[in-house]
């Protein structure tokens, strides 16, 4: 993954997870665009709208978006912009609900986005391996 640049959304329940996979993606020799987690969640709005520019500069700057399933409001927010971006999008599924017809949505069925279910070390070797790296 060396050179390649990354974007993860997320919901503030599953820092540590995103953390964890941010961390082995950064050690595979890829860049984090910016990270949110270190933002505070009860920030003031002032603070939240810095905080957006940030994170839209992050998608937009990234390579690839990470899409910790299930995600908080913000993330399927940046989810649609990487869409919209036509970036590729790999999620990974906590809940085993995203190929499940009655949780999905349309969107997490097309073609630029990959679905994985399993550790973190496989996720991060699934994505290396579809980014053909």
């Amino acid at each position: 993954l060396n050179a390649q640049h990354f974007y993860i959304a997320g919901a503030f329940r599953n820092v540590p997870l995103v953390q964890q996979i941010a961390g082995q993606l950064n050690d595979a020799g890829a860049t984090q665009t910016f990270d949110w987690t270190q933002a505070q969640p009860n920030a003031d709005l002032a603070t939240l709208k810095d905080i957006a520019q940030m994170e839209q500069r992050g998608i937009t700057s990234c390579d690839f978006l990470v899409f910790v399933f299930p995600g908080g409001k913000g993330a399927n927010i940046e989810f649609g912009i990487a869409t919209a971006l036509q970036k590729p999008i790999f999620i990974f599924d906590t809940t085993d609900t995203v190929n499940n017809i009655a949780e999905t949505t349309t969107f997490y069925q097309m073609d630029h986005v990959q679905k994985y279910r399993g550790t973190v070390g496989g996720f991060v070797n699934f994505i290396a391996n579809n980014m053909l790296l």
